[in-house]
């Protein structure tokens, strides 16, 4: 594949990495002035070798891809600049960010402040509130799948569970679609997502799940659980204000009926919690500046979730 050109315009300079939903490559634009650098998909869905189950490969492929153009028109959201199919193959073209993971800002064993806190969740859910205005639901929301760009310091959300769902599935002779893996991530999925019923609760869950990490510093599969009531126990590790806790209690409820049902709820929630003079932009923080000092000679490429010499692999199924 390498050299390879795609639609006559990118040339296949590196492979990333790959797994159950395809192949990620760079590649070079080679119709744009310098070449410039973007990510290039492969997706191969189990298809019957079969005119009916190409074609509906090829229509779930391009709804597909219509979500992530709609998605990339926000700021932070990675842009998709092309998709196609060639030689029975398809393929998604993005932009690809330079920055390094959320991750990165929560070592293990780290207590955060509150004001860190609540700053990560504005954020992180001023991003999903447009995503779900598209009625997308991300499935797939943890630190790795968050980028701190280096140009302003802002967290972009990566990594879409469609584009993997698509990669996965098995098409048969007459159309029809199943799916060989779940979405998700242990930890961060909740049960009616675990049971392949995902909700946009569920993404709630998850970035509740994603700012208690940061509150506790415990990854949140190391958080114990109520034996009756399967509630996560987390309050005993950590000194939160009661506002902050009884919201994101609501946002890691079991039930997914008793979480708030979408990101604007959640934010109107928090608009009653003060973060002082703590911003977004300002969550950076000192353990942000200097994961960009000491990168600074390293460009980190957004593409899946997988590091390699080139940097961080970003989209989950980037949907």
């Amino acid at each position: 594949m390498l050299g390879k050109t795609l639609s006559g315009r990118y040339e296949i300079i590196s492979h990333l990495g790959g797994g159950g939903f395809g192949t990620t490559f760079i590649a070079e634009d080679r119709h744009l002035p310098g070449t410039p650098q973007c990510v290039v998909k492969q997706l191969t869905p189990k298809t019957i070798d079969h005119p009916l189950a190409l074609q509906a490969a090829k229509r779930l492929f391009n709804r597909e891809a219509e979500v992530l153009y709609q998605l990339g028109n926000h700021n932070q959201i990675p842009r998709l600049f092309a998709h196609f199919e060639e030689e029975q193959e398809f393929y998604l073209v993005q932009e690809f960010i330079e920055g390094h993971e959320l991750r990165q800002e929560l070592p293990v064993g780290k207590k955060l402040s509150e004001n860190f806190v609540i700053a990560l969740l504005k954020e992180v859910l001023e991003i999903l509130a447009f995503v779900h205005q598209q009625n997308v639901i991300h499935r797939d929301i943890k630190p790795s799948n968050l980028v701190r760009r280096k140009q302003d310091g802002k967290l972009v959300l990566i990594d879409f569970g469609a584009v993997k769902q698509f990669g996965t599935q098995v098409i048969n002779s007459q159309g029809a679609t199943s799916f060989t893996i779940a979405i998700g991530s242990p930890g961060y999925m909740p049960n009616e997502q675990i049971a392949g019923k995902p909700r946009f609760s569920s993404d709630i869950y998850a970035v509740g799940m994603l700012a208690i990490q940061a509150f506790t510093g415990l990854h949140p599969r190391e958080l114990p659980e109520d034996s009756n009531t399967s509630e996560i126990i987390w309050r005993d590790r950590v000194q939160a204000s009661p506002n902050l806790a009884n919201i994101l209690d609501k946002m890691v409820c079991y039930d997914f009926r008793q979480r708030y049902q979408s990101a604007a709820q959640a934010l109107q929630a928090l608009d009653g919690v003060s973060s002082s003079s703590f911003t977004p932009t300002t969550a950076i923080s000192k353990v942000s500046q200097k994961l960009n000092a000491d990168l600074e000679t390293t460009k980190l490429i957004v593409t899946d979730n997988l590091i390699s010499k080139h940097g961080v692999d970003y989209t989950q199924r980037m949907f």
